[in-house]
C-alpha cells in the first residue's frame, strides 16, 4: 500500500470520526430536549393528529381503481393459468405413488449418483408413509407451475437490467422492494385482483421468487470474462447471439444458484398462500392442524414441507457445481423398477392413505408434547416470563414502565431515572477519556433509549437519530434518504406501529447478532464445532418460514415470546454463516506477518482476523435484519403486534389501502436498516483497501 492510500485512509477514517462524534452530540441535544421538555412540546414525542395524512384511504382508493380496471384481464389470466395447475396436479396427483418415487430417485441418481439418490428415495418415501402424499403433491403442482414463471419474469428483469445499465439502480431499487415487501402484503390485492383460490398462491409465489433469479442471472452476466465477450463479437455474432450463444451458457453456474434460491422461495411462498385457504396442500394442513392445537400432526405436516425443502434444495444446489456424469443405464432401471412396482400397485390398490403409518407417530408426539408441557409447564413459564419481564417488556416500554413491585419488587422513581443516568454517564466519560468520543455518545444514547423504550420513542428522536446514523454511514445523501422514508411512515398514521415492529425485530437481531457472532467465531476457531454447527445451518435455511412456528408453538404457546424465537431461529443462519467466512478469509500474508511479529492465536483473531471480516459480519447482519423483518410478519399468526398483525388483519378483511399500506412501511423499515448497514460495510472496506 502507497504513502498517499495510507493517508488517504487515515483523512476518511478521521473524516468519520468527526462525523460520529458531531452526529452522537446533535442525537444527544434532540434525547435532552425530549426528555425534559416533552411534556411541553407534545408535538415533538407524538405526532399531532392533524397532520396525518390518510394514507391507506388513498392508498385503498387507487389500488382498488387500479385493480377495478384490470381485474377482467386478471380473471382471464387466472383462468388460463388453472389449465397448467389442473394437468400438473392431476398428473402428480393420479400418478402411482411408486412412479414418483421411482422418477426422483433416478433423477437424483443422475444429479448426483446414489448418495443423492437415497435422498430422493428416503425423502419421498417418508412423505408417502405420512399420510399427506395427496397434499403433499398438491404442494409441488403449485412449485412445479409457479417456478418457470418465476424463472422466466427473472431472467427477463436480470437481462434487462444487464443490457440497460442506466436502469440498474432503479432495476435493483424494485428488486429490493419485492424482496422486503412482506409476503402476506402481496395476498390482499392479489386475492381482490385473481380471486379466491390456488392461483393467488401461484402468482404470489412468482413475484417473490423472482428477484433472486434475477439478481443472479445479473451477477452472472456481469462476472462473464471479457475475453469470452471479445471472442463473441469477433465471431461476427449479433447482439441477441451474443448474449442467448454465448455470455448465458458462460453465466450458467451463477444462474443455476439463482434457480436453486428461486425454487426454495416459491416453496416458502406456496405454504404461506395457503392462509387464505381452498386449496387441500400441506401449507393449508399445518395451518388447520396448528388452529386446532393439534401439534402431532401439526408437526408431522410441517416434517414434509422440510422433506420436501430439503431434497429440492440439494438438488437444485447440485446443478450449480461441476459433477461427474452418471450411468444412464443406471437411472433408466430405478425408473423401470418404480414403473413396475407402480403397476403393481396399481393392480393391488395400493394407495398412500392406505400404508400410512405416521399417524400413530403424531398421535405419540401430541401426547408427548402434553406431558411435558403438563410436568414442566412451571419451568417454561419462568423462562417466558422471565425473558418477558426482564428483557422484553423494558425494551418494548423503558424501564420507567416495564419496572412495578410484582415483577422487579420495586417501582421505578425519579431517584431511580437519577442514579441510572449517572452510572451511564460516568460510563460514558471513561469512554470519551480513552478518545472514543462517537462511542461515548452512543453509551448516553442507549441510556435513553433503555428508560423510555423502543415503542415509545418520540418521533423526533427515531428520525433525526436515524438520519444521523445514515450522514455518518454514507454522507447527505443517504441521511436525506432514510429520513425521508421514515417520514413517510410518520405522516400515514402507522408510526406507533412500525415502532412495535421495530422494537421485536430490534430485539431479535440483537440476539442474533450476539448468539450467531459467538458461534460463528467458534466455527472459525474449530473445525469440529463447524462440523456441528453446519448441519444445523443448512437445516434451518432450507426450513419454510411457516414451520418456525410449530416448535415455538408447542412448549411455549400463542405470544409475543413465541414470535421472538421464531425470528431468531430463522435469522440467526446468516449472522453464524457470514461471521466464521469473514474470519477465515484474512490473506494467509497478513496471518502469516501477525504470526511473524510474535501475535499469538486468540491476538491474531481479535487484532487481524476481526477487523479484517468486518465487512463480511456487517453483511450477514444485513441479511439477518432481512431475514428478522420477513419471518416478523409470519409470526404475526401466533400473536405479535405492529404492522405484521396490520397486514394479517387486512388480509382477513380483504382491506387493499391497509393492507399494501402497511406492507410498504415494513418494506421501508427493512430497506433503511438495510441500506445503513450497506453504508457502514461499505466505510470499512475502504478503510481497509478492499
Amino acid at each position: 500500500m502507497s504513502a498517499v492510500e495510507t493517508a488517504s485512509q487515515d483523512q476518511a477514517r478521521r473524516l468519520q470520526i468527526t462525523r460520529g462524534s458531531v452526529a452522537a452530540l446533535l442525537v444527544l441535544v434532540i434525547a435532552a430536549i425530549c426528555r425534559f421538555w416533552g411534556e411541553e412540546l407534545t408535538w415533538l414525542v407524538s405526532w399531532p393528529d392533524a397532520l396525518t395524512v390518510p394514507m391507506t384511504d388513498w392508498v385503498g382508493a387507487g389500488v382498488g381503481w387500479f385493480l377495478a380496471v384490470f381485474k377482467p384481464i386478471a380473471r382471464v389470466f387466472s383462468y388460463l393459468l388453472e389449465f397448467p395447475m389442473t394437468w400438473v396436479g392431476g398428473l402428480l396427483g393420479g400418478a402411482p405413488w411408486p412412479l414418483i418415487l421411482g422418477s426422483v430417485t433416478a433423477l437424483g441418481w443422475l444429479i448426483g449418483g446414489a448418495r443423492m439418490a437415497a435422498l430422493g428415495f428416503f425423502g419421498f418415501g417418508f412423505v408417502v408413509i405420512s399420510g399427506y402424499w395427496l397434499e403433499g403433491m398438491n404442494t409441488l403442482a403449485l412449485v412445479a407451475v409457479s417456478v418457470p414463471l418465476a424463472a422466466l419474469l427473472g431472467a427477463g428483469i436480470g437481462i434487462f437490467a444487464f443490457e440497460y445499465p442506466k436502469l440498474k439502480s432503479s432495476v435493483n431499487v424494485v428488486l429490493d422492494v419485492m424482496q422486503t415487501m412482506p409476503t402476506f402484503a402481496y395476498l390482499t390485492p392479489l386475492l381482490v385482483l385473481f380471486g379466491f383460490g390456488p392461483v393467488v398462491g401461484l402468482i404470489a409465489s412468482a413475484i417473490f421468487a423472482a428477484p433472486p433469479m434475477a439478481r443472479n442471472v445479473l451477477l452472472g452476466l456481469e462476472r462473464v470474462e471479457p475475453e469470452i465477450r471479445e471472442a463473441a463479437v469477433m465471431s461476427g455474432g449479433t447482439r441477441r447471439q451474443q448474449l442467448f450463444l454465448v455470455e448465458l451458457p458462460a453465466a450458467s453456474q451463477q444462474i443455476m444458484v439463482g434457480f436453486n434460491q428461486c425454487l426454495m422461495a416459491a416453496l416458502s411462498m406456496v405454504i404461506i398462500a395457503a392462509v387464505i385457504g381452498g386449496f387441500e396442500d400441506i401449507g393449508w394442513e399445518v395451518l388447520l392442524t396448528m388452529r386446532k392445537a393439534l401439534f402431532g400432526p401439526a408437526f408431522l405436516a410441517g416434517s414434509v414441507i422440510v422433506v420436501f425443502a430439503v431434497v429440492i434444495d440439494r438438488m437444485s444446489a447440485a446443478l450449480a457445481e461441476p459433477r461427474p456424469a452418471q450411468d444412464k443405464r443406471v437411472a433408466l432401471g430405478i425408473f423401470a423398477i418404480g414403473a413396475l412396482v407402480a403397476v403393481w400397485a396399481v393392480i393391488a390398490g395400493w394407495n398412500p392413505a392406505g400404508i400410512a403409518a405416521m399417524d400413530g407417530v403424531a398421535d405419540k408426539v401430541d401426547h408427548g408434547v402434553g406431558q411435558f408441557t403438563a410436568n414442566h409447564g412451571a419451568t417454561l413459564d419462568t423462562i417466558k416470563n422471565t425473558s418477558m419481564f426482564y428483557g422484553l417488556l423494558p425494551l418494548r416500554i423503558g424501564l420507567s414502565d416495564a419496572v412495578l413491585p410484582f415483577t422487579w419488587g420495586f417501582a421505578w422513581t425519579a431517584q431511580h431515572s437519577f442514579v441510572f443516568y449517572a452510572v451511564f454517564a460516568a460510563i460514558a466519560a471513561l469512554v470519551a477519556l480513552r478518545g472514543h468520543l462517537p462511542q461515548a455518545g452512543l453509551v448516553l444514547i442507549g441510556a435513553y433509549v433503555l428508560e423510555t423504550g423502543i415503542a415509545q420513542l418520540p418521533w423526533a428522536f427515531v428520525i433525526f437519530g436515524v438520519g444521523a446514523v445514515g450522514w455518518v454511514a454514507g454522507g447527505r445523501k443517504l441521511a436525506i434518504q432514510v429520513s425521508v422514508l421514515l417520514g413517510l411512515i410518520l405522516v400515514s398514521g402507522l408510526w406507533e406501529r412500525a415502532l412495535l415492529s421495530l422494537y421485536l425485530s430490534g430485539a431479535s437481531v440483537a440476539a442474533c447478532a450476539l448468539v450467531g457472532g459467538v458461534l460463528g467465531f467458534w466455527s472459525a476457531m474449530s473445525p469440529r464445532a463447524w462440523m456441528v454447527i453446519r448441519p444445523v445451518c443448512d437445516t434451518l435455511q432450507t426450513i419454510p418460514l411457516f414451520v418456525f412456528l410449530i416448535p415455538v408453538l408447542m412448549f411455549f404457546q400463542i405470544g409475543e415470546f413465541s414470535a421472538f424465537l421464531a425470528i431468531c431461529m430463522y435469522a440467526v443462519v446468516p449472522m453464524i454463516r457470514y461471521t466464521r467466512h469473514g474470519l477465515i478469509s484474512t490473506p494467509e500474508e497478513m496471518i502469516e506477518a501477525a504470526t511473524a511479529s510474535g501475535a499469538g492465536k486468540w491476538q491474531t483473531m481479535f487484532e487481524v482476523r476481526a477487523p479484517y471480516a468486518a465487512p463480511t459480519i456487517l453483511l450477514g447482519l444485513n441479511q439477518t435484519i432481512l431475514y428478522a423483518f420477513a419471518m416478523l410478519v409470519i409470526a404475526a399468526l401466533i400473536g405479535t403486534t405492529g404492522l405484521g398483525q396490520s397486514i394479517f388483519l387486512a388480509l382477513g378483511q380483504a382491506d387493499v389501502g391497509l393492507g399494501v399500506t402497511a406492507g410498504v412501511a415494513m418494506a421501508i423499515l427493512a430497506l433503511v436498516a438495510d441500506r445503513l448497514v450497506q453504508g457502514f460495510a461499505e466505510e470499512r472496506k475502504q478503510a481497509l483497501g478492499l
